[in-house]
């Protein structure tokens, strides 16, 4: 397998900002990982959606993204067909703040969620929640993450946030689905880019809980025999506790392998609670199969 680094200087994604926190998004990497991917694909097809940093960048004349979490889907599909909607929602639980004060407004937004999990709620806890870090406790099943230690974005950013992102968008469809009906989805001459869950210590996030990475591995394959192109960012060298962390893949499956610098780790500063985080250096592999 052919191994290269990106360079280190790149334009940032012409986003604006991103329209979600969301722990591991790769919006600061996006314009670096687009450039390797080729320019006569038929559909752009993204599985594990999560931040939508990347099908936002590339933001193709078709577009299939997907998630299996629906309060997530329902804000990207309302981005798409009713913008206005999503403003408002997010502005309503902003203003909030100015009576109740940041804590109690979060924590009002999150009991509502918690009691009926909606994209409503759950826009504004992205933006407001601490880092992104959307996490779930086990026996309920309750979004558990605190207050962010920043004010969320004014309604008037956002909006503007959510203008770029519609137009990058507006040839995309959503489906709440998990990644293997996605996948299957993908045809001759299509491109499908992979974000799943880290794979080591972070069960606590959601989607973590139950992928198997053998598993997406098959489907990889499968895409590549119908024909379809296949890119991957996968863990690649990361500091988990005192662990320096490795990821086996499949020989033969993917022609290139590119290695993107990431930054600093913000769970593992979530998990250190605000404790020195300097050595928690993040490293994902962007692998290809083309």
């Amino acid at each position: 397998m052919q191994q290269l680094s990106l360079p280190e200087v790149v334009e940032p994604p012409p986003l604006g900002g991103q329209l979600l926190k969301w722990i591991g998004s790769k919006y600061r990497v996006a314009g670096k990982i687009a450039r390797h991917f080729p320019k006569d694909y038929e559909a752009f097809i993204e599985p594990f959606l999560g931040s939508g940093a990347m099908i936002a960048t590339v933001a193709p004349e078709r577009g299939l993204g997907g998630d299996r979490f629906g309060p997530l889907v329902e804000i990207w599909r309302t981005l798409v067909s009713e913008p206005e909607t999503l403003k408002n929602w997010y502005a309503v639980r902003w203003h909030t703040i100015a009576s109740k004060g940041k804590k109690e407004a979060y924590a009002d937004c999150l009991a509502s969620y918690n009691s009926r999990p909606n994209g409503a709620d759950f826009v504004f806890l992205c933006r407001a929640c601490y880092g992104g870090v959307v996490r779930f406790r086990k026996n309920d099943g309750f979004m558990s993450t605190p207050c962010g230690i920043h004010d969320p974005i004014s309604p008037k950013s956002f909006s503007a946030r959510v203008d770029a992102w519609h137009l990058r968008l507006r040839h995309c469809e959503f489906l709440q689905a998990d990644y293997r009906e996605l996948m299957q989805r993908a045809g001759p001459g299509d491109l499908v880019y992979c974000d799943p869950p880290y794979t080591h210590s972070q069960t606590i996030l959601y989607g973590a809980q139950e992928f198997d990475l053998a598993e997406l591995m098959e489907e990889i394959a499968m895409c590549k025999l119908r024909g379809a192109r296949v890119a991957l960012s996968i863990d690649g060298v990361k500091k988990s506790g005192a662990d320096i962390c490795q990821i086996e893949i499949p020989t033969g499956l993917f022609k290139q392998e590119i290695l993107v610098d990431c930054g600093r780790s913000m769970l593992r500063r979530f998990q250190l609670e605000g404790r020195d985080a300097e050595d928690e250096v993040v490293a994902d592999r962007l692998l290809l199969t083309f």
